[in-house]
């Protein structure tokens, strides 16, 4: 009887017109894969995939969270549909498809995701696109989905053995309102247990940790409660930019791809991590993309970097991610100095994130009524995003397989995530996945605010050129 938790149920009340919750991939193939084929396989795998076959079963009159009800009839002429693209099928014209496709929301009324096959891409390559909503799997549930539809080979392999798992259906009308009032009965004793948790990690929720005495507070309140001293975090307000502001309906999708072995060659010379490389070429190609279009900021940039819960110990379905703060070091001018600015403040943040794992987005959802939620998530976010925007951007990277894979035989060339944006978290996403020796980043941007997402992640190659170029310059 799966329901959604508070956090997941957020996805799908703070979407509007123009914030939308959907995550997606778009994976570029050697060779034409055939719709029936497609089809074929999903019919074999689906019941294995339960985030796939599921839709929303609502709750009487909002009462409490929607529930999931397994369907194991799915039109598949409805989730796997084709278009193709006008000659000559060029890389723009593919990403200018997914900004459309990306910026529509999914059917409440059946399972929340949607395959496109795009025919047409130059040099006998097609796109696959795969859309799900963030309500159903966050970003390391969604790869698992994607994952579960590939094969380590050209064959694709037979369905694991033993029968698939299957959800008990949700309750009835009645049974459902029982149990909305009771969560309803319980919701001022999990607000007061938010607002007795927030206390010690108050310079980690947005908003709350830029009033005065914040982190001074945390800190107290941390050792008053026995859990010791934990790595501090910096009070960051962020600037304000170009695409800092509620969004738009209209979405700009962009893709790059960097050698992975050269950024593990500056891994190695600057003894820092692969993520800290990757954060710092994203704050370089936003640091030329700002002074391009109305001047770098003086301090930092507010990032958004999404932290999955799954490794403290959590394998629950649905969202278990939470979000941490970090400044982006883009007012350094100097490749090495802003690697190591960007270097200094990740390890802050691991370190804390170690010692104790965010989970103040979580807690505060559950502490919402749900007839509330709604209502409540639409209007915070329209006032945040007009203003006083916590963060200007999302930048998070995902390790990924360093194989091949293949889906319907054919060779998966590259993935790309599509991920999303909002009032709250500015006008650009960039989120990146490692495959198979590159490094596969997508960019995100709204229309109005950042018009040609190819132009910033172009920047991206010329930052990473700046680090090698740095490390080129070593002593040997």
């Amino acid at each position: 009887m799966p329901q959604l938790s508070a956090l997941d149920a957020q996805f799908l009340q703070f979407e509007t017109d123009t914030n939308i919750a959907n995550i997606a991939g778009l994976a570029i193939v050697d060779g034409d894969i055939n719709r029936a084929d497609l089809q074929a396989l999903l019919e074999r795998r689906l019941a294995y995939v339960p985030a796939l076959r599921r839709r929303l079963v609502p709750v009487p009159f909002g009462l409490d969270h929607p529930y999931w009800a397994q369907q194991d009839d799915l039109d598949l002429d409805y989730h796997v549909r084709e278009i193709g693209l006008p000659p000559p099928g060029d890389e723009r014209q593919l990403a200018e498809q997914v900004s459309r496709l990306h910026a529509r929301r999914l059917d409440r009324g059946r399972p929340l995701w949607e395959i496109y096959l795009i025919h047409g891409l130059s040099g006998g390559r097609m796109g696959l696109y795969t859309k799900i909503h963030h309500a159903a799997v966050d970003g390391v549930g969604g790869a698992d989905v994607l994952a579960a539809l590939l094969d380590v080979g050209p064959e694709p392999a037979e369905p694991p053995p033993g029968e698939p798992e299957h959800d008990e259906p949700p309750p009835g009308a009645a049974g459902m309102l029982a149990r909305g009032l009771v969560r309803l009965a319980g919701n001022p004793a999990h607000a007061v247990r938010f607002a007795a948790q927030a206390v010690p990690v108050l310079d980690e929720i947005p908003l709350l940790s830029r009033l005065p005495g914040a982190a001074a507070v945390s800190g107290l309140a941390r050792r008053l409660g026995g859990r010791g001293r934990a790595p501090g975090l910096p009070t960051l307000p962020a600037p304000r930019t170009p695409f800092s502001g509620p969004v738009s309906r209209h979405r700009r999708f962009a893709f790059a791809s960097l050698p992975l072995e050269e950024i593990k060659e500056v891994r190695k010379a600057f003894g820092v991590t692969v993520n800290d490389v990757v954060m710092t070429v994203c704050a370089g190609a936003l640091r030329a993309w700002l002074a391009a279009h109305g001047g770098v900021p003086r301090r930092p940039l507010v990032a958004g970097v999404p932290f999955s819960l799954r490794d403290a110990g959590v394998d629950e379905p649905g969202n278990q991610v939470t979000l941490m703060t970090a400044p982006l070091a883009v007012h350094v001018a100097d490749p090495v100095a802003r690697l190591h600015h960007v270097r200094h403040a990740m390890h802050r943040i691991k370190d804390r994130f170690a010692v104790a794992p965010a989970r103040w987005l979580r807690e505060f959802s559950e502490s919402m009524p749900a007839a509330l939620m709604g209502l409540a998530s639409r209007s915070a976010f329209g006032l945040i995003g007009q203003s006083a925007p916590p963060i200007n951007v999302i930048v998070s990277n995902v390790p990924g397989p360093q194989f091949p894979l293949y889906v319907c035989g054919a060779r998966l060339l590259s993935l790309y995530p599509v991920s999303v944006i909002s009032d709250v978290s500015g006008g650009v996403n960039i989120t990146a996945f490692s495959y198979h020796g590159s490094l596969h980043v997508g960019v995100l941007t709204d229309r109005e605010m950042v018009p040609d997402a190819w132009e910033l992640a172009g920047y991206l190659h010329d930052s990473l050129s700046e680090l090698r170029a740095a490390q080129a310059s070593l002593p040997h």
